[in-house]
This record gives C-alpha cells, structure tokens and sequence, in this order.
C-alpha cells in the first residue's frame, strides 16, 4: 500500500525561492486566483502537473515590468509600454510577440508570450526574489480553479506553498487577457476584472 505523501511545507519568501530555484514548482497567491508556477526552465512540470496539454501556453509572471519586456526579446512598442502602465500592477495579462528561448518554454510552437504583474504584495515580494517566473491557475485541467491556499494544496499537496497563510483573498476570477495585433489594435481574449478602454479593440475570435 502506498504511504500517503506528508503536507508539504508552507515557506518564506526565500526559502520558497530557493525551491523554485531549485526546479521544484510552487503556490502561491495573486490578485486573482492562486497561482502554480515554476521557474521557466522547469516549465514543463506544471503541463505535467495539471495534465494540461502543452499547446495552451503558460503566463510570465513578474515584479517588474522591465523585466518581463526583457524576456520578449524584442525591440519594445510605445503600444506595449503604455497598456503596461495602465494595468500593472493588476488583472490584466498582456500577450505580446516574443521570440528567444523563452517562447519554447512557456509557448511551444507559438511566436509570443502573455505577461502580468499581479497586484498582490505576498507575490510581489516573491517574484522580486526569483525574477519572473512561469504560471497558470492551480487546478487540474478542466476543473474549477482554486480559490483558497488550502484549496490549493489540497489539489496539489506535495507542493511547497508561500507563507504565511491564509492568503489574501483575489478576485476568483482569471485576469482579462489583452493580445498586441497591430499599432493601435488589441484584440481581448478573455474578458475579466480589468476592462481598459483603447481604441481599435477587436472582439475574441
């Protein structure tokens, strides 16, 4: 009979860190919902984790918005720098054009990358410590997604969470997501809490 996996530990900011580090993915909360996430050379474990096909791409996370534009590798748009600066930090994921061995990870086969900045501090601190850091909701592929840290570990117990809980409560809801077409052209994917007006929107396909 198979021993029953002990609860996994609920961390500092550091020593969460270290674990991410380390390639051993984590929860933790956001403005939204929590968040399972791995540094993007371990990307791979959270498709595993959530038997999520490894079309549907991941999300960069991070504390700064310079560094998530580092990550794109690409020269920057005035378009990209000024929505950043409406809606970070907050519930608003931007999908921009990428290229760089960061699309490989999080997008495999796709020529871009989603980015956020949550508007949570515990994360914020976090991500301050690690850099960006890949992420999706943490939930099993096709199922409700966690509102709580306990709801979370429960989903995925032999994670290591960031202390101290219970977490700061979200939204519940997913972040809207924004994609960058053309100057002046941003098409929503999802709508969701942060609904910014800008001309030239065009509606999900």
């Amino acid at each position: 009979m198979t021993e029953p996996l002990p609860p996994a530990a609920v961390l500092s900011a550091q020593a969460l860190a270290a674990s991410l580090q380390r390639g051993q993915p984590a929860l933790f909360p956001t403005d939204t919902l929590p968040a399972l996430a791995a540094a993007p050379a371990a990307a791979e474990r959270l498709w595993t984790l959530k038997a999520r096909p490894a079309t549907k791409p991941l999300i960069l996370m991070g504390a700064e918005a310079a560094d998530l534009f580092a990550a794109l590798e690409q020269p920057l748009h005035p378009d990209w720098i000024g929505m950043a600066e409406r809606v970070w930090p907050g519930a608003c994921t931007l999908v921009l054009p990428a290229s760089g061995s960061l699309v490989a990870c999080l997008h495999p086969q796709g020529g871009s990358i989603g980015l956020r900045v949550p508007a949570c501090e515990p994360a914020l601190t976090l991500l301050r410590i690690t850099g960006p850091l890949a992420t999706t909701s943490a939930n099993r592929s096709g199922e409700e997604p966690c509102r709580t840290a306990e709801a979370a570990a429960a989903v995925f117990p032999e994670l290591p969470r960031l202390g101290p809980v219970p977490w700061p409560a979200g939204t519940g809801l997913a972040s809207t997501v924004l994609r960058w077409v053309a100057p002046g052209d941003w098409q929503v994917l999802r709508a969701g809490p942060v609904m910014p007006e800008f001309g030239g929107a065009s509606a999900p396909p």
